[in-house]
């Protein structure tokens, strides 16, 4: 029986007429970054692991897909696991001598850890009788060996997961004392590689690798998909695509007041007029953590704060106390939740908030400018508003942050963010380059423009004309007009099959093509062609120039 097709959670097909849409979204993108003077770069879809590990959090290294080695890393494995092991085994019992744990009492808990195929009488009977660890790491390893090496058979069951599987093994040792050695060691023979999370690292470790090739400040922009681990649901996927712009080797606020003209220049092609680019400062967020005594849990702190549109206040504040926040801290936290009025109202708060912070004073400062400068230059269709509950859970960032969020009444997450760093080419050797950037979520701009049907009605026909086959000679004719009109950038095409022609005319039907050409002997013999319109049902005796003229 054959297998049931299917897709990994999270993933999607798309159907010619959501590429053709998609493309509509990526093409509008890319030529604001363009207008705006950013220039294209292309990453590898995977990195080295320690490229993006601990660049984003704990909770955005769990996200990480991690990528199996391939080839032949399993024969090599093999002897490498079994010194682990061998490892392992002396480091735990050089733990319990050191700790002076009493054997007798931890010996029964100890061979819980051996796997029961392993677990011999002669293991157990000698584990009963030593006292001196050394000596019994060394006795037992020898038995463990003999029992692992045994056989080829008995080898390959223990690696490759048969009873005792090496996941058991690995679990019951290095889950106990020595978990963290195990695992790091174990790490790097059965995973170097991983999915990009995101384009911002991969991009920082590309402007360290080609530095001496950039001029800077160098404006880039990469559209390509990234991949996270999560529990998909509506507009969040495991594999989605980010378009993002960003401008390294500058420290200039002239960068945030571009990127949110950006932000309003894509949405406003678009046709979503009344999104929403918030903005906040990671500065003023070190400051409220500084004036409620809590700068040394600033990333528990701001990971908690971002969830308030997911989670609601009351389970943000038990967040924060469950890290260990001060209940008298976060009741300072209070005016934040309430904060109200128009952007310069929110930073006068604000500013008797922090008054005695100078990391929260120099926010407002950079707030200030960027609102003042768009002020005066004005947005097409966005609106700028300050949200000093935003705060984006990414370490990285260190100066301005941005979310856009869609107009009011669809219900749809972030379909934008991004912010300023100062030093994140510093984890790859390169210090003291500041950058700052912003992403656009395709896929929920996608959906967004579906639910308030924005997308330009031309933009799923794909085809101009289909010229109807009514035998080979009249498809020798018509293949020679298909050339001239392709010629003149009109996509045309010619039906393969000599079917029948209300098959044919249906086929145009169902892929909404706006004109099929008919070729018989008089159309041949007169240098004409019939064009027939789909929609009204009228029909013309057309030349070769005429036909081009009113299909482009």
């Amino acid at each position: 029986m054959a297998q049931k097709p299917s897709i990994p959670k999270g993933t999607r097909d798309f159907n010619p007429e959501q590429v053709t849409k998609r493309n509509y979204i990526f093409n509008t993108i890319q030529s604001q970054f363009e207008k705006f003077g950013f220039q294209p770069i292309e990453t590898p879809s995977f990195e080295n692991s320690e490229t993006l590990m601990g660049k984003y959090g704990d909770e955005g290294d769990r996200l990480i897909f991690k990528i199996l080695n391939s080839g032949d890393f399993l024969s090599k494995f093999n002897q490498s696991i079994i010194q682990v092991i061998k490892d392992s085994l002396y480091n735990l019992l050089g733990y319990l001598n050191v700790e002076g744990l009493d054997w007798k009492i931890y010996k029964s808990k100890f061979l819980e850890f051996i796997p029961d195929h392993i677990r011999t009488k002669k293991i157990i009977q000698l584990a009963e009788e030593k006292v001196d660890y050394v000596k019994l790491a060394e006795d037992l390893w020898n038995l463990i060996e003999l029992e692992l090496l045994e056989t080829e058979e008995k080898l390959n069951k223990f690696l490759e997961g048969g009873e005792g599987r090496l996941s058991d093994f690995t679990i019951r040792i290095f889950g106990s004392f020595y978990f963290n050695f195990g695992t790091s060691y174990l790490g790097s023979y059965i995973s170097e590689k991983a999915l990009r999370y995101d384009l911002t690292v991969p991009f920082a470790r590309y402007v360290v690798q080609n530095q001496n090739d950039i001029e800077f400040p160098f404006k880039r922009y990469q559209m390509q998909p990234v991949w996270r681990a999560d529990r998909p649901q509506k507009g969040r996927f495991r594999e989605f695509y980010q378009c993002d712009a960003d401008v390294v080797g500058s420290t200039s606020l002239w960068q945030e007041v571009e990127l949110v003209q950006l932000y309003d220049a894509v949405f406003s092609a678009l046709g979503l007029k009344g999104t929403t680019i918030k903005i906040n400062n990671r500065k003023i967020l070190s400051g409220i953590a500084e004036v409620i005594g809590a700068s040394d849990k600033l990333i528990d702190f701001t990971v908690a704060l971002d969830k308030l549109d997911k989670i609601g206040e009351e389970k943000v504040k038990q967040e924060m106390l469950e890290k260990g926040i001060s209940q008298s801290g976060i009741d300072k936290l209070q005016p934040l939740f309430t904060l109200s009025g128009d952007f310069g109202s929110q930073i006068t708060q604000l500013k008797a908030i922090l008054s005695t912070s100078e990391d929260g004073k120099k926010g407002i400062e950079e707030l200030e400018f960027i609102d003042k400068a768009i002020t005066e230059i004005g947005l097409e269709t966005a609106q700028l508003k300050l949200d000093v509950t935003l705060a984006r859970g990414l370490n990285y960032y260190t100066g301005a942050i941005f979310e856009v969020s869609a107009p009011d009444g669809v219900n749809m997450g972030s379909i934008g963010g991004g912010g300023r760093y100062d030093d994140l080419t510093g984890i790859f050797g390169m210090p003291n380059m500041s950058g700052v950037g912003i992403s656009f979520g395709l896929d929920r701009i996608y959906l967004v423009l579906e639910e308030l049907n924005l997308f330009p009605k031309t933009v799923a026909k794909s085809l101009n004309v289909l010229f109807i086959n009514f035998g080979d000679k009249e498809a020798l004719y018509s293949l020679k007009a298909i050339k001239s009109l392709r010629k003149n950038n009109i996509n045309a095409e010619l039906y393969p099959d000599s079917a029948k022609m209300k098959k044919q005319m249906q086929h145009a039907n169902k892929r909404q093509i706006p004109f099929v050409v008919l070729v018989g002997e008089k159309e041949m013999q007169d240098q004409q062609y019939t064009l027939k319109n789909m929609i009204s049902g009228d029909q013309e005796a057309v030349s070769l120039n005429e036909l081009i003229t009113k299909l482009t």
